[in-house]
């Protein structure tokens, strides 16, 4: 195991390398000196993120009261993030690539798990000593209902090409 910033990967080795949902704590200017020095010509970097997810309207209005009770809790990399990596620069030329999403069928306890493992929500329950999502749990799971539902990740994407 390595810091992406310094793989230890011989010049030129790589095909691809995939940053998944993670850019935006590295120290970007390393980090991309390290891909262009262990991308092969012709290889490939992309990294992605994603940002609020979709389910339904009414759950979907829910969730996102739980991120704003927790919203000032985020730590300021993840403004990247919701900024969709925009004023990022790859160093390589940037390629076109298809749309796509991250999906997942989920319970509602599953979708509350993951709200819960947020960082901005364990901070906001050091500092408040409240859990915001047992406090929208229970008007969220009136509106999901029984049973598992899609929940849609949308995916920001950036591909460059060495």
């Amino acid at each position: 195991m390595a810091p992406a910033e310094s793989s230890g990967l011989e010049n030129n080795s790589a095909d691809l390398i995939t940053v998944a949902q993670a850019l935006h704590w590295f120290d970007i200017e390393r980090f991309f000196y390290e891909a262009t020095r262990t991308l092969k010509s012709g290889g490939v970097l992309a990294v992605w993120c994603y940002e609020h997810c979709q389910v339904a309207s009414a759950c979907d209005e829910i969730i996102m009261k739980i991120f704003d009770a927790v919203e000032d809790y985020w730590p300021p990399e993840r403004d990247l993030v919701l900024n969709h990596y925009a004023g990022i620069e790859l160093p390589m030329a940037e390629i076109d690539a298809e749309q796509f999403s991250m999906t997942a069928n989920w319970t509602v306890e599953q979708m509350l798990g993951y709200v819960s493992t947020w960082s901005a929500s364990q901070r906001h329950i050091k500092d408040k000593g409240t859990d915001p999502t047992k406090e929208y749990g229970g008007e969220l799971a009136a509106v999901w209902g029984e049973g598992a539902r899609q929940v849609n990740w949308p995916l920001t994407h950036r591909v460059g090409r060495q």
